[in-house]
């Protein structure tokens, strides 16, 4: 039986919300974020919509480093399509797609003001519908995920702290 493996990680910041609001919905954020992580390509869309926004970052990553299980499903590279949706600066939906991939991985994604900082909160849902080894698939994908979200960490405290 496949179960669907729950993910939740914090980014700390030291800013007010409205700030890494601003940071996440700014192309040149998003696109140094993909320098940062060392991926093939990236192409950023944003578009602004009321008190929120949403953002589409396409990416295309070498699989390098993958075990040779994992390179097996995925190739020598990988797309990755990462949609935020923000309703407000509150927060709103997230979902990861890996076209052609057998993988789904959805949730949500907030701000919360944590003193004079924020943390910014991401849940996800992830399920890799492949019989018998799905489950070693999807914590190879929690931690690509991770690394992920650590790189924007660091590159997100950098650009707040006026490093752009």
């Amino acid at each position: 039986m496949m179960c669907d493996m729950l993910f939740r990680t914090e980014q700390s910041y030291d800013a007010a919300p409205d700030a890494v609001l601003a940071m996440l919905s700014d192309p040149a954020f998003r696109e140094k974020v993909c320098a940062a992580q060392h991926v093939v390509s990236c192409d950023v869309k944003i578009e602004m919509a009321g008190a929120g926004f949403t953002s589409v970052v396409t990416t295309e990553q070498n699989t390098s480093g993958l075990p040779s299980i994992a390179k097996k499903f995925v190739g020598e590279t990988t797309s990755a399509i990462i949609t935020e949706t923000w309703k407000d600066g509150s927060g709103g939906t997230l979902e990861i797609k890996a076209p052609g991939k057998p993988t789904d991985v959805s949730g949500s994604i907030r701000l919360v003001e944590a003193g004079a900082g924020t943390t910014e909160v991401v849940e996800l849902t992830i399920k890799v519908k492949v019989p018998l080894i799905g489950g070693k698939l999807e914590h190879l994908l929690v931690d690509s995920i991770q690394a992920g979200y650590d790189v924007e960490q660091r590159v997100g405290s950098a650009w707040l702290a006026g490093e752009r």
